[in-house]
Order: C-alpha cells, then structure tokens, then sequence
C-alpha cells in the first residue's frame, strides 16, 4: 500500500509504479511521481519538523517552493546528502532515506522544545539585548553557544561526488512559469516563429490546474489542456521547454538565471546527467508569468500540523490524491478556500465546517456550500487551536466577541488570499503599484525589455488571463523581431469568481502580548513581535525585519511578509505604501552551491593556465612560476647552476647574442570598427589616430581618478583595425573595462572588442642576433633596420603560417615578437630555438625578463605601481597627450591633489655597497635615526642584481623623487640600515642606441 489516506480514484499518479523510501528509519511506500509531502501525508505524517526559535512541532503547510517548515535531510548514500530540502519540492525516488532535522532525540520528543516554555526570555530583538555581559563570556560561551545552534541542517563532511552543467542559452522570448498565462504567451510567441524558452518550477506544467479541476480551457480539463499545450511546445524546434527548472535570479539586460534540477528524482540517474543544470539565458524580451501565493490566516497558535493553506490541501486530494485529514475545517477570508471544502466533500471526506471571518462571502460559493451540506460559519474566526503534534479541535467565535465553541478537527485548511508573486519582476528593478482593493502589490514601472501576465500581474479571471498573456506573448515576438505575430485563441472558464482577501492579524490574535499568531513559521515570528519592534521605535520596515528576523528565513517571507506588512502599517498609523515593501533578492528560492559552481571546483576551481609551449620549455629543463592562473617559464638553469647562476648567464647571453623568450601570455585584444582609433583615443592618454598602419605604440590607460590602470603596446595592423596588448594579469579586466566603457559611455561609437589572448602564441626574440635568427622563417615582410625600424608590425608569414611581427622590446635591445596561431606557438618556438642555439642565443625565463627590463627602466604596471601613481609619478608624463579634450582621467589627472609638489614619483635607486641587493616593499627614510614611528617617503618596488652592470639596482617609489637625485636615502631592515642614492631608472644603455640594432 502507498498510505492509508490514498482515495481510490483520485489524483494523477499511477497506483502501480510505487518506490521506497525510509523516514528517520521508519519505511515507506510512496507512488511515482509523489513528492516527500505527499507520501508523508498518504502515510498519515503530517508532523515533519522543528521551529527554528522554539522548536516548536511544525507540519506540512504548503505543496509548493514556499514551504517553511517541512525541510528535510535527503540522501541516497552518505556522500551523497543535502539537509534543508523542501519536501513539497523533492520527489520520492526508490531507495531515498529521508531525516528529520533540528530536533533530539527526536523529532515527537525534542529537548529544544523547553525554548518554547522559556520563550518570555525570547522576545524579538532579545539578541541585541543579551549576551553582552559579561564581556570575556563572548568568546569562550556566547558565540560557541550560537554557532552550534544555527541553522536547522548539519551541510554534509564528504566531498560531493555528483556533477553539475552549466549552459549558456539565447532567445527571442522567456516564459518564467508553465501555468495557463505562461503556456499561453508561450504558444503565440511560438506560433510567430519566435526561438522561446519556458521554464517551470514543477516537475509538470500547469501551474493551478495541478489543483484547480472546475477550469475548463478549450473544451479540455485545466490540466489536460496544460498537458497537450506542453506537448506541442515541446515538438516544436523553436521551443525548449524546462520542467523542474526555477528562474531564481533576473539581472541587468534582460540576463535570467535558471536551476534546473536533472536526476533529484531518479532512483539511478544515467552516468552521463549531472545532478543539476545551472542555465544563463539571454533574452530579448522576458514573459513573466509567475502566479500568486497564497496567504495563510494569523490566528492564536496556527502553526500546528495538520494546518495547511487550502490549495496545498486541493493540491494534495485532485493530484496526488491524498486525503489530508478524516475531520477537516476550513478557516478562511477568501473564496478559493470553499473549492477546497467542495472537492474534499466530494471526495467523502467530512468537512465540518467553513470558518469565514467575511460577513458576506461570495454567493455562488456559499451556495454551493449549503448544498453540499457543509456549514459555513460567516462572521466568525478561529480563536485559537489544540493538539501538540497533530491539532485536534478548533475553536471558534462571532466576531467581536462572545463564546467560542470547540470544534473536533484533525486537519484545517485556512486562506486569506492571494499575494502576486512579484519577485522576479523587483529583481529587474521594476517598480510596484499597491493594489489597495485587493490589499496587494502589483507591477507598475518596468526597467527592462519584460512584461507580468496573469495572477503576478493582478489578473484573476482565466479568460482575462488567457486573452492577456496570448496578446503578451505576441507582442514579446514581435518586439524580438518576429514576423506575423498574433495572438492565439483560447477559450477559458471558471466554476466560481473568487472574492475576498485579508492581510494582517484576524480575530484573536491581538493586541495583546501573549497570545503567539504566527506570520513567519520558520523563524518564529509573531503577530505580537512586529507590534513590540514598532513599540522599539523601529519604523522602517526594513528595521523592523531585522529586528523580529521576519522574512529572513529560507523562504524569504512569501507567506509572512505581507502580514508583517499590514501589522506594522495598522501600528503606525500609515498606509501600507508610506510603511513601503522590503528588498527582493535572488535567489528566489534556496539554489545549491553545486549549481552556482558548477565546474569550477578541485583542479577546475582556480584553473592552471599553459601556454601552447609549455611542454617544449619543461622538456627545456624550464622552472615555472605561477604568474596569476599562468604557469611560466620562470628560469632555465643547466646542470650545476641554481637560479641566480641562471639567471646571471640568461642575462649576460642576451645582452651578448640573443635570447628567446614566451610571451604568449600577454593580455592581447583585438579592437576593430571604423570607430576604433576613436575609441582607443578615448580609453588610453596618448593618441592613436595619428598612429599608421604598420606602426606600434606604447600606451597608458588610466582610471577616471587618474592613477595608471594598465599598460602595452598597441599595434595599428589597418586603419579599423589594432592588436592592442596588456599586462598578464590585466587582460580581463581591461577588456571589460574597454567594454564597459563602449556599452555605457560611448554606445554611439562602430567598435567591436575580441579577446586574443589564447588565440595567438608569442616569441619574443631578443639580442643583437635577433634579426638573424629570424631571418630565414620570415616571408613577405622586409625587417631591415629602414624598412622595419622599430614599433613597427607587419602581416605576413613566419615558418609558413601567418603571423603579425612586431618590432618592439621589453629589454632594450633589438627585438622581435612573432605572433602566430596557437596551434603553431610550440613547432614554431622549436625551429627558432633550433636556429638560436646554433648561433649561441639561450632561453631565457621571466625573471630574467624581470632583471633586463630594469636595467633599463621599463616598468611593471602592478608591480612598480600600486594604484595611487599617475603616469608623471611613473616617469611616463610624455605618454600624456597635451592635446586631446577627453580621455577617462585627463579631469582626475587635473586634481590639485594630483599635481603638487612631494608626490611620490618612481626613480633609481643604487646601494651605495654594490654588492647589497634591497628587498622588494623595504621602507625608505631620510633619517634612520629618527625617533619611531619614522616619517617613510616611499618602499622598493623593484630590486635585482644585475650582471651587466656588475651592480645591485633598484627602482623605488619616493616622496619627491625626481627632485631628489643624488641625495643619500635608508632603508631600515631587522638587521641594518643599508645606505642608497637616488639615480634616473636607466642603468644600461643610457643613451638606447642598442635597440636600433
């Protein structure tokens, strides 16, 4: 059997197909397609876990993603476990093993329930009021004390052995929601040859239909409908369409971001499917047609199991038939909550009464009622509730007062109405309306390309619903670019116009301060705690959150805040709106880390980058170093030699002959557009449109604020056309400060921005040699000194593939960068380094690279720099522009700040012992027998021995630096004060000539 309280003939499930599952070791039959709720209900568990706060019993009060109390820890073995999962969301597979949480020993007897008898001690805000004294208490007793009791989970010790995917998707038109306004607006779009994708939350579509069986679409069954309007979607090859799939996040332009859970339902997921699919959909236009929730009634003591909202109880009998309760009453303040007596009573279950805190009810439904033989108790609420585990009786009173009656109960379903559910929409920055008729919010000012349909845009007649989100969906097409888009026809009806609708405390449950009417099931708040913090002084709705922790918990107040809401309002005197509305953040609902991460996780967390010849250079006998994500080349020492030898011999060789080096990860992009030249003019602080074609220059970029952001050489291969180059570490960052600039400030501009970086690999060759090693790979492209002078580049073929050759160099001596397609980097690399060794050039690694840019004062943006330095503190003022208009920075570079005298500028520094090497970040004083703290005019950025001046030197940030030449400084160390001059940067090769060649 699948559970005692299965009605023979009801619901959607096939009775045959049933799977096994174990809660807290007691084991259990459930159908197919069952969710946790529903099997535990079948089985006659309606208790299913423990309040946050007082550890209270709590029961299954939803069927959907807003559930507050049922959350649960599933597994399928113990590596594979996820604690707080929502039982109205998880589906029972064969095999699973289920735990109750937040309890012990167990969950029908729970120690923590001795909060609930202290809970005068636990008035909200109680926790900015204790645990302040005495002070030493904090750390040894307080925080141990609240880190142990957060949470409700225990998050599993065993790494995750499952897989999650990620998928990048682009479409004309998103539908977020699969019930009747989503399917409509989805089919028309569809129709107009729009590429569409739809997403729901449920493992089916049909939204309200799972529980509505009184609407009729076209002639169908709600649900049927749903079901054949799905089918057809789903044949169609410009539509995808996503079960079980959540829209948990809606981000700037129109950019969607889904969970898709794949195999959390199977009993033996396929080896190849990851567990989950993280989705990041572009559209250009979004349909949101997301529904409403429903409110639960705010009553003395309505958190007890077996109360649930009343379409949970409708959701449980029409779809998975399951009876929720022998003996159930209705509570409630809104129509809708009738069809669940009318279908229970139906179902032969004894509906005692309906409880309706309205005076005049809708009169259809409370016809209907009448004839059905229920009674209906109009003008009355339930007071209060009894049972500890389970709830046994309600009683209930007329309004206003006078003597309530007990009635016996083992189930109530209660309803107040109906929230819009409006948070995707406040994610995309739109602004909301307050509906003050129907006591809600509604969309009102959109910021993006999306449009609300259906009950999430206040619309509750199906026909207004279907009419509403076909036209949507049409006009969504056409607006993407559609051709022929109309609207599609449909015919809906309901059995009954629902009316009504409540926020705030109903009868009982206030003023006073004791009686607990919760709002927020989770966390424990109350009715009387919103009344406290407003008597606190909190105002702000925001505060008030805080200071009660509504809303705060893992279902982001769906239920409660509106409650919240009305109670504070009615306290302050105010209208709803004055009081306003609290944030909307992603994600809607609880996502995964898994999911988030994806593959970024063990080796793929922080991938190691190589270039295309790293394998050459290892065979090479190279050491690497990690260069942010890169591995490189850091130096190649022979046999005998440690790094410092090496080094010494790869500069030496250099400087003599010539050396070879990688360079391929320099941050390379390729700007393109007959703006282009335009558009670097405005990025970097020299010029470019006076720069020809087949020329290089070097350019700085900075910041608005005027402080260098990054450096390179820019190359001008056409005349819309330029290989600009960044630091190594820069590269992604300045491609998305380039674009950030072109998409926000400069839109009009014809540029477009493509990162290279791992498309071409670079050989630096450089030395006096450089030009004949070359030599004889180079075709079609003249490199002698007058026809290929230096910065220049040129296209044409190295080694038989294409290439850009650059004549440029980081060491000051003749050099070349060959540019050639990834795929070649390696063979390429090979046949130079043949040539180079023959002729007595060596590799030579990035510190070496390190040493020879020094010794001739080039320096290392991030290294030499340190985000506070302009490009005249850098040495650097002739690469400014005296005469462009605009550039980002030249207003920041004009501060007064940044202009006066005592700036710390970048100079040379030489040990007045040669032999001394400083080290990198060592203060420098004036005086070093000045009195501690001492007056620091700047540190060591860069510091080497160089051998080919036979010398340490050293580049330095200093207060005044340039006016400080030949001056003695100190640099304190723990074990002496080492004495230093300040020089220029230069220290060889002053005059340049030895890169002319």
């Amino acid at each position: 059997m699948s559970g005692a309280n299965r009605i023979p003939g009801k619901g959607r499930l096939t009775p045959a197909r049933t799977a096994r599952f174990t809660i807290d070791g007691r084991s259990l039959t459930a159908i197919e397609g069952d969710t946790v709720a529903s099997a535990m209900l079948a089985n006659g568990m309606h208790l299913a876990g423990r309040s946050f706060k007082y550890h209270r019993p709590r029961g299954i009060l939803t069927a959907g993603p807003e559930e507050p109390n049922a959350l649960l820890d599933v597994s399928r073995d113990a590596a594979r476990r996820q604690p707080n999962v929502r039982a109205t969301v998880q589906e029972v597979f064969d095999g699973m093993k289920i735990g109750t949480q937040n309890r012990w020993p167990s969950l029908a007897f729970d120690i923590g329930e001795i909060n609930d008898f202290a809970s005068p001690f636990f008035a909200a805000g109680f926790y900015y009021k204790t645990f302040m004294w005495p002070k030493s208490f904090w750390h040894s007793v307080y925080e141990p004390f609240i880190r142990r009791a957060a949470g409700l989970g225990v998050a599993p010790k065993e790494a995750d052995p499952d897989h999650y995917s990620n998928r990048y998707a682009h479409c004309d038109v998103l539908v977020v929601g699969g019930g009747a306004a989503g399917l409509a607006a989805a089919l028309s779009a569809a129709e107009a040859g729009a590429k569409v994708i739809v997403c729901d939350e449920q493992a089916e579509v049909g939204g309200a239909f799972h529980y509505d069986t009184s609407a009729i679409v076209d002639g169908q069954n709600g649900y049927d409908w749903a079901q054949s309007i799905a089918a057809k979607l789903a044949s169609m090859p410009n539509v995808r369409l996503l079960t079980r799939t959540t829209a948990f996040g809606y981000y700037n332009h129109n950019f969607v971001a889904l969970a898709e859970r794949v195999t959390d339902h199977l009993a033996k997921p396929a080896k190849g499917l990851p567990r989950e699919r993280l989705w990041q959909v572009r559209a250009k236009r979004v349909v949101l047609a997301t529904g409403s929730i429903e409110r639960h009634m705010v009553f003395a003591n309505n958190d007890r199991p077996g109360i649930m909202l009343a379409a949970a109880g409708r959701t449980y009998l029409n779809h998975f038939g399951v009876a929720v309760g022998a003996k159930v009453g209705v509570y409630t303040a809104h129509d809708s909550a009738y069809e669940a007596a009318f279908d229970l009573k139906r179902a032969g279950v004894s509906v005692v009464a309906i409880v309706d805190c309205r005076e005049k009810p809708g009169e259809k439904v409370l016809a209907e009622a009448r004839s059905l033989g229920i009674d209906v108790l109009v003008g009355h609420g339930v007071v209060d509730t009894a049972g500890r585990l389970r709830i046994k009786s309600m009683s209930v009173r007329r309004n206003g007062g006078g003597a309530s009656r007990k009635i016996e109960v083992d189930a109530l379903l209660v309803s107040a109405g109906w929230t819009p559910s409006v948070h995707l929409f406040s994610q995309s920055r739109g602004k909301l309306k307050f509906d003050a008729v129907n006591d809600r919010f509604l969309p009102d000012v959109y910021a993006q390309d999306c449009v609300s349909v259906g009950n999430c845009n206040g619309t509750d007649d199906l026909q207004a619903i279907l009419d509403e989100a076909s036209s949507a969906g049409a006009a969504m097409a056409a607006a993407a670019g559609a051709a022929g888009a109309t609207a599609v026809q449909f015919s809906g009806s309901n059995a009954f116009d629902w009316t009504g609708g409540m926020i705030g405390a109903a009868e009982g449950a206030g003023p006073d301060t004791t009686v607990r009417a919760f709002i927020d099931f989770q966390h424990d708040v109350c009715a009387k705690d919103i009344r406290l913090a407003v008597r606190e002084g909190m105002h702000s709705i925001e505060h008030i959150k805080r200071f009660t922790t509504n809303g705060m918990a893992s279902d982001q107040g769906k239920l409660s805040n509106m409650h919240g809401l009305a109670i504070a309002a009615e306290m302050l005197g105010r209208p709803i709106p004055q009081v306003g509305l609290t944030t909307f953040r992603a994600p809607y609902t609880p996502v995964t880390f898994g999911t988030l991460i994806n593959h970024s996780r063990g080796d793929l967390f922080d991938p190691t980058r190589k270039t295309p010849m790293h394998f050459f250079e290892a065979a090479q006998g190279a050491e690497f170093e990690d260069v942010g994500n890169w591995k490189r080349a850091w130096y190649y020492p022979r046999a005998g030699e440690d790094m410092h030898q090496a080094v010494n011999r790869e500069c030496k060789t250099v400087r003599d002959v010539a050396g070879v080096f990688d360079a391929s990860t320099l941050g390379k992009i390729e700007v393109v557009g007959p703006d282009a030249a335009t558009f670097l003019n405005l990025l970097y602080t020299n010029a470019w449109d006076t720069l020809k074609p087949g020329k290089a220059r070097y350019g700085i970029m900075t910041r608005e604020d005027g402080f260098v952001y990054d450096d390179g050489v820019v190359g001008r291969i056409a005349e819309d056309r330029f290989h600009v180059t960044t630091t190594t570490g820069g590269a992604p960052r300045v491609l998305q400060h380039m674009e950030d600039y072109l998409q926000t400030e400069f839109p009009h501009l014809k540029v477009w921005l493509t990162s290279t970086t791992e498309q071409w690999s670079v050989i630096a060759v450089q030395g006096p040699k450089a030009r004949d090693i070359i030599a004889p790979f180079v075709e079609g492209i003249d490199i002698s000194n007058e026809a290929f002078p230096h910065m220049s580049v040129a296209e044409g073929k190295f080694c038989g593939v294409p290439t850009r050759l650059f004549r440029v160099s980081f060491t000051g001596e003749l050099g070349f960068e060959i540019n050639v397609p990834a795929d070649y980097g390696a063979s390429v690399l090979e046949a130079v380094w043949n040539r180079a060794e023959s002729m007595g050039a060596c590799l030579y690694g990035t510190e070496t690279m390190h040493v020879l840019r020094a010794e001739k004062g080039y320096i290392i943006v991030g290294q030499d720099t340190d985000g506070t330095l302009t490009p005249d503190d850098a040495g650097l003022a002739w690469a400014v522009s005296k005469k462009k208009t605009d550039f980002v920075g030249i207003r920041g570079l004009k501060r007064p700040d940044l202009v006066k005298e005592g700036r710390r500028q970048l100079v040379g520094l030489l040990t007045k012992d040669p032999n001394t090497v400083l080290e990198e970040g060592g203060q420098i004083v004036a005086d070093p027998n000045q009195p501690k703290p001492m007056t620091m005019l700047g540190h060591v950025t860069s510091s080497y021995w160089s051998p080919n001046a036979g010398r340490s030197i050293a580049i330095a940030m200093v207060a005044g630096g340039r006016s400080r030449m030949g001056e003695t400084l100190y640099v304190p160390m723990a074990d002496k004060t080492i004495a230093v001059e300040v020089t220029d940067m230069v220290f060889f090769d002053k005059e340049g000539v030895r890169i002319h060649g």
